[in-house]
């Protein structure tokens, strides 16, 4: 049995290396199941829309950022929303901050623990007629989450909205000055 001398081998772990760095890029680079939708270059940088709280099983706090479409679109009352609005919701645990409640006189203060999640809204009336005019995706540690229930929950509870407020266009969030 003839076995690989050294040249071999780091060529052989270099080449295993660069296919499990392409499977991992790939994997990130897909996009949710039904909508397709891919988490959007840069998004940590647009600009912030408001903040929520969720209590109950989400239990977590929020920052709710949108691309410039979409900004405008809030801060100028536009609805339905332009096609190309894209709203990002990202979330962390909600968890007391025994650091800064030692500074205050009593426990006051909450901040984002670990993250959980990011959703991301698209719209795109033609490509998602059938949801009104919005495609959504769901992301754990940057990666679409399988399962797609999990975005077929999304239009679920955003359509419940629709019948509630119909010019809010299925978006939950209206815009904080």
């Amino acid at each position: 049995m003839k076995t690989l001398g050294a040249p071999a081998l780091v060529l052989a772990s270099l080449i295993f290396g660069v296919s499990a760095l392409g499977a991992t890029q790939r994997a990130a680079d897909r996009g949710s199941p039904i909508y397709g939708v891919k988490l959007p270059s840069g998004y940590r940088d647009w600009k912030l829309i408001s903040v929520a709280q969720e209590n109950g099983k989400n239990d977590d706090i929020r920052a709710i950022l949108g691309n410039e479409v979409a900004v405008r679109a809030f801060r100028q009352g536009i609805r339905p929303f332009p096609d190309g609005s894209v709203i990002v919701r990202l979330a962390w645990r909600y968890q007391s901050s025994p650091r800064n409640d030692a500074v205050f006189p009593g426990p006051q203060s909450f901040v984002a623990g670990p993250p959980t999640n990011v959703q991301v809204s698209v719209k795109d009336s033609k490509r998602y007629a059938t949801t009104g005019g919005w495609g959504y995706g769901q992301f754990e540690a940057g990666l679409p989450n399988p399962d797609p229930a999990v975005v077929q929950s999304c239009f679920a509870c955003h359509r419940k909205l629709a019948t509630l407020e119909k010019d809010a266009d299925f978006v939950f969030t209206a815009y904080s000055q």
